[in-house]
């Protein structure tokens, strides 16, 4: 019994593996990661042009002097398709460089 139990071991280890197939219709096979809105995420240490790029948002400076600032960008998440949504994200420059930011979603005025 034992060897029967080894062989078929054996001669399913030897059998070729085969790779996932492409989605139906030519579909990408491309990472789950790839296909976000945002795929170059935000980092400590990061340029403020480095930081717009990765976010693709333009920053308004809110208040600090150079190089120990306080920008604010608008990030448009999309909706209920009749009103837009757009959050507000804080992001805090030390040295030039990203040390922190935090994200706003105010208050929802409609259901007051």
């Amino acid at each position: 019994m034992k060897t029967v139990v080894i062989a078929l071991l054996l001669a399913a280890g030897t059998t070729a593996a085969s790779a996932q197939k492409l989605p139906p219709f030519g579909g990408s096979a491309s990472s789950f990661t790839a296909t976000l809105s945002n795929n170059t995420p935000l980092v400590f240490g990061m340029g403020v042009d480095q930081a717009q790029r990765a976010l693709g948002t333009p920053f308004t400076r809110v208040s600090g002097r150079p190089g120990e600032e306080v920008f604010l960008t608008f990030r448009d998440i999309g909706g209920s398709g009749l009103f837009p949504h757009h959050d507000r994200l804080y992001l805090q420059f030390r040295k030039g460089r990203l040390a922190g930011w935090k994200g706003d979603w105010g208050e929802n005025w409609m259901w007051r």
